[in-house]
């Protein structure tokens, strides 16, 4: 029987997120800023400084938000109370949803099939004015927020 040689062993580079449909990182499930940071790191182009600025917002907004990726997204929470808003890669525009967001004053504009959640679609040629965006993440984080029964 012929002996195989030893393969070589070399250091192992990181292998970046496999992008899924519409560029959007898949991160396996985590909790804390660790697996958000490589979310962020791992969005495509124009859409990772859509990412880090939106999530820079949401700690300066909510001082001890809870952070966590679900479903290849990163969520945003406060404990006890659930999730308040979490944000998708699709192919031309970051979806932030606002799981309360029709409790918002003014709520954001897209509308969803679940009459509680609105959308802001963020786009590359029309970056969100982030007074508003503020003012949207402090008051949704204030309302009982989506999986409240969850270890959030």
């Amino acid at each position: 029987m012929a002996r195989s040689k030893p393969k070589k062993t070399s250091p192992r580079r990181a292998a970046r997120p496999k992008l899924l449909a519409g560029g959007n990182p898949q991160i396996a499930k985590g909790d804390g800023d660790a697996p958000v940071q490589a979310y962020l790191a791992a969005m495509p182009g124009w859409k990772s400084d859509v990412g880090r600025r939106l999530d820079a917002l949401i700690a300066k907004a909510v001082p001890g938000v809870v952070k966590a990726v679900r479903w290849n997204s990163p969520f945003y929470g406060v404990a006890g109370q659930g999730w308040f808003l979490g944000f998708h890669c699709l192919t031309r525009t970051v979806k932030i949803a606002f799981f309360r967001g029709a409790e918002l004053r003014p709520p954001p504009p897209g509308a969803s099939k679940d009459p509680l959640v609105r959308y802001l679609d963020v786009y590359e040629s029309d970056p969100p004015d982030d007074a508003r965006l503020a003012r949207w993440i402090r008051q949704a984080a204030q309302l009982p927020g989506w999986g409240k029964n969850q270890a959030v």
